[in-house]
């Protein structure tokens, strides 16, 4: 298994994932400051992996404060609460990640537990995320792998894989499972412009397993569909709204309509925690910004003439019109994706939803 991130006596280690392919090198973070420069400088990501990270990182606070009373440990939560939440607006496993960890600091914290205790549990927890990522990829791959062809080529965008997560995958993970399950299945995978998660990293990741992949530049897919040469397309997610509208990296909206218009599925995996309920649709999905230079360089050469403009909307909203279904650790969601979202949260021991 990839080891993605892991926590270690000395602090939590990350895989560099700027540094992939060409170097598998490591960085430890030591305080949660340091966790959140990995997050923000993309050294680890994807929304369960930024997730988990986040928890480590609100622990890692906790843990190694200096704090002897709680009121000064409360308000020291908060601060830490506060720096990783400021890393990365779009992906709501970020935000999931910190309030697990803060909530249970605050049931500890009312209850007046001596504060080793405090310490202990709430590192203890952070690591059983980990380990409950791990397991809900394993069950998303067990949703989904039924839902890939059993013969054919399928199409993924940005890295929704081990290295995105804490081990397996999203997208990919189904995509194994669908593979360990006996289906002949190759990928093709989008570069992902301009940060090329595709090129670098699923490539990477799925050669480690030989797995069958192919790099396309992400202008390529509507040829190759409009050929029948892909099966269908299968994504991650940072956030999904209420009504099923879904932000993942930028390009993955394009992509949509163009299954859509080729009668190919479009699958969205990801985890429960990736659905934010509180955000009704797309439109109120904040989209990160980035820095200009991820566009104007490439391997520290410049690549645009100076003082030309750049956008760099670092994710898109894909409307959930063009969604095929959304494959979670508890089961699969259907269209109309609002009553299926529901009824799965108040029913989230169900294996999986009929089609509406």
């Amino acid at each position: 298994m990839i080891p993605t991130l892991e926590w270690l006596p000395e602090g939590i280690n990350f895989l560099d994932q700027t540094k992939l392919p060409l170097e598998e090198t490591y960085v430890l973070a030591t305080d949660y400051n340091q966790v959140a420069t990995v997050i923000r400088d993309m050294i680890v990501r994807g929304a369960p992996a930024i997730g988990v990270s986040a928890a480590m990182g609100v622990a890692i606070g906790i843990d190694r404060s200096t704090a002897t009373d709680l009121k000064a440990l409360t308000a020291e939560v908060a601060i830490i609460s506060r720096t990783l939440a400021e890393t990365r607006p779009t992906a709501v496993n970020l935000f999931w990640g910190i309030d697990e960890i803060r909530n249970l600091f605050n049931e500890l914290a009312a209850t007046n537990t001596p504060i080793p205790e405090i310490k202990a549990a709430v590192v203890a927890k952070s690591r059983r995320m980990y380990d409950e990522d791990i397991a809900a990829c394993k069950q998303m791959g067990a949703h989904g792998a039924p839902l890939l062809p059993k013969e054919g080529t399928v199409l993924t965008h940005c890295n929704a894989g081990a290295l995105a997560t804490c081990g397996y995958g999203t997208a990919l993970g189904v995509i194994r499972a669908a593979i360990e399950a006996g289906h002949n299945i190759d990928v093709f995978a989008d570069e992902t412009r301009p940060f090329l998660q595709g090129a670098r990293l699923t490539a990477w990741e799925l050669l480690k397993d030989n797995i069958p992949t192919t790099v396309l530049c992400d202008n390529m897919a509507a040829h190759l569909m409009s050929k029948g040469r892909i099966q269908a397309v299968i994504v991650g997610a940072d956030r999904i709204a209420a009504n099923g509208d879904t932000a993942n990296k930028i390009g993955t909206y394009g992509v949509s309509i163009l299954a859509k218009e080729h009668n190919i599925p479009f699958y969205v995996a990801a985890p429960w925690s990736t659905i934010d309920l509180a955000t009704a649709y797309g439109d109120l999905i904040p989209i990160e910004q980035r820095a200009a230079t991820e566009v104007t360089h490439s391997n520290g050469k410049q690549m645009t003439p100076h003082g030309v403009a750049i956008e760099n909307p670092a994710f898109d909203v894909t409307p959930a019109k063009y969604i095929t279904a959304i494959i979670t650790e508890r089961g699969v969601l259907y269209p109309p994706f609002t009553q299926s979202i529901q009824q799965m949260d108040k029913h989230p021991s169900a294996s999986e939803l009929t089609p509406a």
